[in-house]
């Protein structure tokens, strides 16, 4: 969304968020949210016009910002490469646990059909955002490799998070840790098979070189 009634959908979101564990993200969140931030109903459908989808895509956008200011504090560039991104998974996460009733309904409202390339789309910015952090330039391939397997191990660790219960969520990182480690040696492999392609001769070659061709 871009910065117009920015103020508003701030005040909108912080109180919805206090519905939502009751509502979900609903038309009452909604208008109970416009009431509790002092603005008129008008205000709201102006600020989230398609309503609580645009709401939630909000919610998602803030947390990624707010999560990039909280990297920009940290030390990344002494960091390698998996503890960065280890480090932007689990801070997007600590930084809602207030609100994982919210991440929650919301997780549940993007997996409906209808909203599945705003949910596509979201994830998207959310894993460019923690690669950005981390420090990635890459602009071939693996640009978008990268955002795919991150995507996948992030979004693994938030089901598993939802679900944990375990003191500090000590079980979601310990799982994080798994998926990244596991990420690291798919990385390994691959640039040691790239290695070994490199070496060997152009296929297309040694055919125009044999007999009859």
């Amino acid at each position: 969304m871009s910065g117009y009634m920015e103020a508003e959908r701030a005040k909108l979101l912080a109180a919805a968020l206090g519905h939502v564990p009751f509502d979900g993200w609903s038309e009452a969140t909604l208008r109970h949210a416009a009431a509790d931030a002092g603005l008129e109903e008008s205000v709201a459908r102006r600020a989230f016009p398609r309503g609580p989808i645009d709401l939630v895509a909000y919610f998602v956008a803030d947390a990624d910002i707010r999560m990039l200011r909280e990297l920009e504090r940290l030390d990344l560039p002494s960091m390698r490469i998996r503890e960065r991104i280890t480090l932007a998974v689990r801070t997007r996460l600590e930084q809602n646990q207030a609100h994982r009733e919210a991440v929650s309904r919301a997780v549940t409202l993007m997996g409906m059909p209808q909203y599945g390339a705003l949910a596509v789309k979201s994830l998207y910015r959310t894993v460019d955002a923690m690669w950005h952090a981390a420090g990635d330039t890459s602009t071939d391939f693996n640009f978008y490799s990268k955002r795919a397997i991150l995507a996948g191990v992030y979004s693994a660790t938030l089901m598993y998070w939802l679900n944990d219960n375990s003191e500090n969520f000590e079980r979601t990182w310990a799982f994080l840790d798994r998926r990244i480690a596991d990420v690291m040696r798919y990385e390994k492999v691959k640039g040691q098979v790239s290695k070994l392609r490199d070496r060997l001769p152009d296929p297309f070659r040694l055919l125009r070189r044999a007999p009859g061709l």
